[in-house]
């Protein structure tokens, strides 16, 4: 794919060595410029010998910049090239579960180890050749995050359907030779890779460590959605909490060996098995956060000690939250906290029902515009209404059913507010503070 440039940053490397939008980026210190990684591993020098072709002509020049410092060219896409697709046929996949008529662009499956690397993205390691396992390994690509499920072979092809499934711990045992860092993801499917399978895959990992050095284990995420699809088994309290007693065991086991736990469970899991999540310092530094391991734990521990920390605000408008039923009890009890320290509050909480995806799904993240008008048209809203912004689009306006924030605001009457995953930022919101 040629490498166009779309942009030169003024003031930057690359500026100062004459580069213009309408260049195509060639090589760099004689190495070929393929894709986004190639670029940014091959910048890090400080000494750089830039070819580029401008028209018909193949241009080169020479510059210093500082060690890591970005050259400053921007390209026609955020790869500088094209995403790569999933070739799986995973049996509990979320996408082939989503229904029809949304945008296009929530029905591609990426399993990209680009993308891994760069947003934290996982990926099976299906469609990875030869020479891209090598380039990962060569230039130190790490990390990357796998979505394992399984290490047993047969168990894995199975699950993903695809009879290259079964390579992943050979690839995995590779990168860990070579020191690449590996964040892990097992998704339970019952009756297929929980009991002895789980135990067996989390042995296999904790032999990676530290090249793995964190696991998450969470459960399969079933919508209504599912007609002509495999039949899984969801699942319940009494498997969840077997699920939790395993990985837990097991985990207590990986902190005498190794001074880490390796494996956590999603915080979905503790809600579904009826139990509180563990302390902040089970999760070691939250590393899979974003995978939902800790955060409710996070958010807790945070709002409970910006609120020690009493910030002077005069009491707050009326508002309400609205949230999904796993984190719902967590907000009651934040809510509460908040009441308890003499601050005047008018809060009310709703727990949104998910009709988009189906009841089953209880998660903020995957709440939807219209869910949200339908079950707070006509309710007491107060001045404002506080939603998680995880239940936007990243970096945008917009629900997964394609609403927008501002139809949903305009629908309820009040202004509806996104607000991060932090605990402070909660208290904040709260109480109505910048």
């Amino acid at each position: 794919m040629a490498q166009v440039v779309t942009r030169v940053d003024p003031g930057s490397p690359a500026a100062k060595a004459g580069l213009k939008p309408g260049d195509t980026l060639l090589s760099i210190n004689g190495h070929e410029i393929r894709d986004v990684l190639d670029y940014r591993y091959y910048c890090e020098s400080a000494k750089l010998a830039l070819e580029f072709r401008r028209e018909e002509k193949v241009l080169r020049r020479k510059l210093r910049k500082g060690e890591s410092e970005p050259l400053g060219l921007d390209f026609e896409s955020y790869l500088m090239d094209k995403p790569r697709s999933c070739v799986n046929h995973c049996l509990f996949c979320f996408i082939d579960q989503l229904p029809k008529g949304m945008r296009q662009t929530l029905y591609f499956k990426d399993d990209d180890a680009r993308l891994s690397f760069l947003q934290g993205n996982y990926i099976t390691l299906t469609n990875l050749s030869p020479r891209e396992q090598q380039r990962i390994m060569d230039l130190r690509i790490s990390p990357i995050n796998v979505s394992v499920q399984a290490t047993d072979p047969e168990v894995r092809c199975r699950l993903l359907g695809n009879p290259r499934a079964g390579e992943c711990y050979e690839i995995m045992r590779r990168f860990a030779e070579r020191r690449i860092h590996m964040d892990c993801q097992i998704v339970v499917c019952p009756g297929l890779n929980d009991g002895e399978t789980l135990q067996k895959t989390m042995e296999d990992l904790a032999a990676l460590y530290p090249q793995v050095s964190s696991v998450s284990v969470v459960p399969v995420g079933l919508t209504k959605h599912r007609q002509g699809l495999a039949e899984l088994t969801p699942v319940d309290e009494r498997i969840a909490g077997e699920i939790i007693d395993r990985v837990d065991a097991f985990g207590a086991e990986c902190l005498k060996k190794t001074g880490s736990r390796i494996f956590a469970c999603g915080d979905e899991l503790y809600r579904k098995a009826g139990r509180e999540t563990p302390d902040w310092d089970y999760y070691e530094g939250f590393p899979q956060f974003e995978n939902g391991v800790g955060m409710l734990r996070s958010l807790e521990d945070e709002f409970t000690e910006a609120l020690a920390a009493r910030p002077e605000a005069p009491d707050p408008t009326p508002f309400a939250v609205a949230t999904g039923g796993a984190a719902y009890p967590l907000f009651q009890k934040l809510l509460q906290l908040l009441a308890d320290s003499c601050y005047s509050v008018e809060g009310k909480l709703y727990g949104i029902r998910n009709d988009f995806f189906g009841e089953s799904v209880n998660v903020a993240g995957l709440l939807t515009g219209r869910d949200l008008i339908a079950q707070l048209r006509g309710k007491a809203l107060g001045e404002r209404l506080l939603i998680s912004i995880s239940m936007l689009r990243y970096g945008g306006d917009v629900f997964l059913d394609d609403t927008p924030l501002s139809a949903v605001s305009e629908a309820l009457g009040v202004p509806v507010i996104p607000v991060p995953n932090d605990g402070e930022a909660v208290l904040r919101a709260f109480l109505n503070l910048k």
